[in-house]
Formats: structure tokens, C-alpha cells, sequence
């Protein structure tokens, strides 16, 4: 679920966005000691997994994050 948000966000975002998937035994991934295997991060800051997976509450979250 969290990956079809992340890919409508990017058509929406274009270039503002820079999307990047990881796994969570990845080299990128060491120094946040996930123990979930979804997991969001925007700019070193974890997001919520309910944001995450919800395009509305995302769109609003990136929307104050990044400029339109």
C-alpha cells in the first residue's frame, strides 16, 4: 500500500520528489534499525505509517514539506 502512495506522489511531485526504495537489510536502512519491513522517510524525518499509507493525509504531509 505504501508503494502505491509513494509512486502517485511521485507523478505528482515530479522532481521535488526524489523516490528511492530500499529493503530493510539495506546499507541505507542501517542506521534506523527498522523492525518493520514498511517503513517512510522524508529527508532523515520518519513518517507515520498511517500517513504513509493514506494518499490524502501524504499529499498533505508533503504539501508542507515541499513548495507547489
Amino acid at each position: 500500500m505504501a508503494m502505491g502512495v509513494a509512486k502517485e506522489m511521485k507523478e505528482k511531485y515530479g522532481d521535488r520528489l526524489d523516490l528511492r526504495v530500499y529493503t530493510t537489510d539495506s546499507k541505507e536502512a542501517e542506521p534506523y534499525h527498522f523492525k518493520s519491513a514498511t517503513n517512510v522517510i522524508f529527508e532523515k524525518e520518519i513518517v507515520a505509517i498511517d500517513i504513509a499509507t493514506d494518499k490524502s493525509k501524504m499529499d498533505a504531509f508533503l504539501s508542507s514539506k515541499i513548495s507547489i
